[in-house]
């Protein structure tokens, strides 16, 4: 089941919002350090103080920050603490989560504690974005008046590097320039010799970083060592902590202090930057491949010096970034729909890795989560692509081109697109469904549609179809195998596998007849008028018949040969999007008009074999409203859901 949360599927109607904030969110995840599906570092609990944070499959990778306000010391990030030192929890009074920000506000013992984590996620910046570094800021001020002496703590597990807590680490301390650096990583090294889902990296390292400054301490411990000073946070030097032999497998920790005083009137502000360098990222077909940033030789030191340098800029950009798209989410679908798509800005991103081709051509990778962990999954791409489309185009070609040069390569032998490379992080041709030697359970009306209707999308957002040169005989291949089968598909699945191998299925047939109009308009821009327009008349002339087959009445059907059931119809959203008018627009009013009728508190079901639904379809199909309040009527519960 593809589980990603995608939803970046612009309404193209706009509603009359001006400067208003997104509503209020408690996430069922909240994204803290959210750069791949490695360096992914959540807070599964209302309060940062509930639990031990967390990577997204639920492993602890805990980060810790202890606070000294006049010499007591409290807890603002992490779970109670083991042994005879519990620390109470400085209250948090607020969260906040932006595109590229998230935000934590404490206050108790006179101060108000300020923390973010600052990911500088910038989509038109390839070289910003493929940077696996978040920083993390201390804003420190006095609220009762009064000066305060307060000491910051911070510190990270070596489960941020290893798969298992039992597998064991080692810290180092050193100096880049003028920033002070503490590094941690697994003592047995094993660069992609794994592969699957619920996996931790197990090689590479991670980095604290911090400019050097009176006050900073940085420190290499273990749990066992950190409960020696936790209740007074008075540092020692490591040598003299009493460290357990390798074998207790205690699980090491880089830590960094900062020792200050608050004035009634002057706020402080500290910052240190948490930071992943992998080596190597994705295993493509057999070579290994370095993350973007690495590309032209930079290695962990340039990148935290560059990050150092880069930090106020950044910050700055990062600021009006959100703003601005902040406001446009608003105005597209309203404050719930905002609050959605903000969160999903962070999961998208998360969910994929930039890595380089030996030539620094950017590559993509997709990676399914609490699924099979299959890479560049291409009806996983296809819900992720408005999101690139409207941010970064270069970044959805960078998705495509791995799954085209696959298929160009002779490894895959079908007349129909690929399904996967893979499974992560291992990119070696395709495991879905046993591989390129099986057809039985392939997707070939699904993947094929939606390379060729993504590829259509890019030339209407590039304004050329030159990206699609190279690929022209196996989109040619794919149309003609859709012309031949995407009427009325065979018993096959969709990327709603899940719900099992259905024939005759309308949805899947919408995407199939939407792909061939995408490759009309391809072969068009390409100066090939003879199948430009054989492909539009037929495109035009199987919507005609759709239309026919499928209509139930009040509704249309989730199969041809199915009277009484239905489905939503989100594959229409492209007809919209790309222009084409293959489908009258009363086929959409109809559809929302029944929705709205067998919606459920969440959201409208899939369709009517069970009750669940997915958000990322669920979007797309409140994008097929012509108005905001029926927009809202389908979108909305998904908010609901999110929210509860």
């Amino acid at each position: 089941m593809k589980r990603i949360c995608l939803i970046a599927c612009l309404a193209t109607w706009a509603v009359s919002l001006h400067a208003q904030a997104i509503a209020p969110m408690r996430p069922p995840a909240t994204p803290l350090v959210a750069h791949d599906p490695y360096f992914s570092i959540w807070s599964m609990s209302d309060r940062l103080t509930d639990q031990p944070t967390k990577h997204w499959t639920g492993s602890d990778q805990a980060m810790t920050g202890l606070v000294r306000i006049d010499g007591s010391v409290f807890r603002f990030m992490g779970g109670p603490m083991r042994g005879n030192n519990p620390l109470s929890a400085l209250p948090q009074v607020s969260r906040e989560v932006t595109p590229t920000r998230t935000m934590y506000g404490f206050e108790g013992e006179g101060i108000r504690l300020d923390l973010t984590f600052l990911t500088p996620a910038l989509p038109h910046n390839l070289d910003v974005l493929s940077r696996p570094l978040t920083y993390v800021t201390f804003d420190v001020r006095s609220l009762d008046g009064r000066p305060h002496q307060v000491k910051l703590y911070y510190d990270c597990a070596s489960t941020l590097a290893v798969n298992t807590a039992s597998q064991p680490a080692m810290w180092s301390r050193h100096s880049v320039g003028d920033l002070s650096v503490i590094r941690l990583g697994g003592l047995d090294q094993k660069p992609l010799t794994q592969s699957g889902d619920d996996l931790r990296i197990e090689w590479g390292y991670v980095y604290l970083a911090a400019p050097r400054v009176q006050g900073l301490e940085t420190l290499g411990t273990t749990v066992r060592g950190r409960g020696l000073y936790a209740a007074t946070l008075k540092l020692p030097e490591s040598h003299d902590l009493d460290l357990p032999s390798q074998r207790n497998r205690d699980l090491s920790l880089a830590a960094m202090a900062f020792e200050f005083e608050v004035s009634a009137t002057a706020p402080v502000s500290k910052w240190l930057m948490l930071a992943y360098d992998d080596l190597y990222s994705i295993q493509y077909f057999q070579r290994n491949l370095r993350p973007y940033w690495r590309r032209n030789g930079m290695g962990a030191e340039e990148l935290l010096k560059a990050a150092e340098h880069d930090y106020e800029s950044l910050k700055e950009q990062s600021v009006n970034f959100d703003r601005e798209l902040t406001q446009d989410l608003i105005h597209a679908g309203g404050p719930k729909y905002a609050s959605l798509a903000v969160l999903a800005y962070r999961e998208t991103l998360a969910a994929h890795k930039l890595a380089a081709d030996i030539d620094g051509t950017p590559l993509y990778f997709p990676k399914e989560n609490f699924s099979n962990g299959c890479i560049s999954t291409v009806d996983v791409i296809y819900p992720s692509a408005p999101f690139f489309l409207l941010l970064s185009p270069e970044l959805l070609k960078a998705q495509l081109r791995p799954v085209l040069d696959y298929a160009k390569s002779g490894r895959w032998p079908w007349p129909y697109a690929p399904h996967d490379l893979g499974q992560y992080p291992l990119a070696n041709g395709q495991v879905y469904g046993g591989g390129e030697e099986s057809e039985a359970n392939q997707m070939p009306v699904e993947e094929s549609g939606n390379v060729l209707i993504l590829m259509a999308a890019l030339a209407k957002v590039e304004g050329n179809a030159e990206f699609a040169k190279p690929y022209w005989p196996q989109l040619t291949r794919w149309a003609a195998y859709l012309a031949e089968k995407g009427l009325d598909p065979e018993n096959q699945l969709s990327t709603d596998d899940f719900a099992g191998h259905l024939a005759h299925n309308t949805n899947l047939s919408i995407k199939a007849i939407i792909g061939l109009a995408g490759y009309a308009k391809l072969a068009d821009d390409l100066k090939d008028r003879a199948a430009a327009d054989k492909y539009r008349k037929l495109a035009k002339q199987l919507a005609g018949k759709w239309t026919e087959m499928a209509d139930d009445g009040g509704h249309y059907r989730l199969a041809f040969d199915k009277p009484g059931t239905w489905s939503q119809k989100y594959n229409l959203v492209w007809d919209k999007l790309l222009g084409f008018g293959l489908f009258p627009p009363e086929l959409a009013r109809k559809e929302i008009a029944f929705y709205k009728t067998v919606q459920k508190p969440f959201g409208v079901p899939l369709d009517n074999r069970a009750e669940y639904t997915k958000l990322d379809w669920l979007i797309w199909t409140a994008t097929l409203a012509d108005n905001p309040s029926d927009f809202a009527a389908i979108a909305e519960p998904a908010y609901k859901f999110a929210n509860e």
